[in-house]
């Protein structure tokens, strides 16, 4: 990913605070695979320095790319101790501000470090890999009546419209911690993972929205309005890089039944299941729960926001 971090600082800090046999124990809490006797080659008879097991062990989870991962883990230990027993490591701060300085952000919510949004941006926030499950919230949005605007006037214009869009949307869910994982022609997917996700992606729906009609009425090109429709939705992921496996996800294909069936244009739906995760205050612009069937045999409940010509 690029980053370059200054691993003396967590090597000083483990050599300071715990002894070998602990830092060991860590390197398993991290990675239960991990094997510091054949990596290093000692016998595990033979007595092992202090500096010689943060050496190896710090030099193994950097190349093994779990050295976040050995940060995150200390200091959930000197938070929280492990087995009943209580630990300090001393010069975290200076491991912590190095993670920081790099380019990633401390997520206190999730206890995990993600890629600072204002220096970069990536689908996996710097930090997935392929098969992690995470909680998160899906957006979906998509331009209803597309083949009509696309007919009607001239690719330029077209062009010119949905790169406006595009930055609208990237800018009200990059703001927010989240990631745009698929723009198709007429329609994307975001995804909300860190702090407040579902609150998150909540809002980012709502700015979409209100800033299209702000849009379409002083700066739109195209002969007739764009007129969005979006969703979203929460729920366990399975993270891919691969846009197809995401598609797949049960909670993507829940948010994508949403906006089809039950966003109406200019209007954003929220499940119910997420609504009831919200404060009073942001439910309020909501509708009254609705219902939307899949089948004769099952309904999904959602609540719907509306952008109209009085603002309501």
């Amino acid at each position: 990913m690029g980053f370059v971090f200054s691993t003396r600082f967590c090597r000083k800090c483990l050599c300071a605070s715990v002894s070998s046999e602990d830092m060991i124990r860590f390197a398993k809490m991290v990675n239960p695979d991990y094997d510091f006797y054949k990596r290093s080659g000692f016998r595990r008879s033979t007595p092992i320095s202090v500096q010689d097991a943060a050496d190896r062990i710090v030099v193994d989870m950097l190349h093994d790319g779990y050295y976040i991962d050995l940060i995150e883990t200390l200091i959930h230990i000197d938070h929280d101790g492990y087995m009943g027993h209580r630990y300090r490591f001393r010069g975290l701060d200076d491991a912590i501000n190095d993670v920081i300085k790099t380019g990633f952000y401390y997520d206190a919510g999730t206890g995990k470090f993600f890629e600072d949004h204002n220096r970069q941006v990536t689908r996996n926030w710097g930090r997935l890999l392929e098969g992690d499950e995470r909680p998160m919230a899906v957006l979906r949005l998509d331009i209803a009546g597309n083949t009509k605007l696309v007919k009607e006037n001239s690719k330029q214009l077209i062009d010119k419209a949905y790169k406006d869009l595009r930055e609208i949307v990237k800018a009200a869910v990059v703001s927010r911690l989240g990631r745009l994982w698929i723009w198709e022609g007429d329609g994307s997917l975001g995804a909300f993972m860190l702090g407040n996700y579902s609150g998150m992606a909540v809002y980012a729906g709502i700015e979409i929205l209100n800033e299209m009609f702000i849009y379409n009425k002083m700066k739109n090109p195209l002969k007739s309005a764009i007129d969005l429709r979006l969703a979203v939705h929460l729920g366990d992921i399975i993270y891919s890089n691969n846009d197809d496996k995401c598609l797949k996800s049960d909670v993507v294909k829940k948010t994508m039944f949403l906006e089809s069936k039950a966003a109406e244009p200019n209007s954003f739906v929220i499940s119910e299941s997420l609504a009831m995760s919200q404060n009073e205050s942001l439910i309020n612009i909501f509708s009254d729960v609705k219902k939307v069937s899949l089948d004769k045999s099952s309904a999904d409940k959602y609540r719907i926001y509306q952008v109209r010509a009085n603002g309501s």
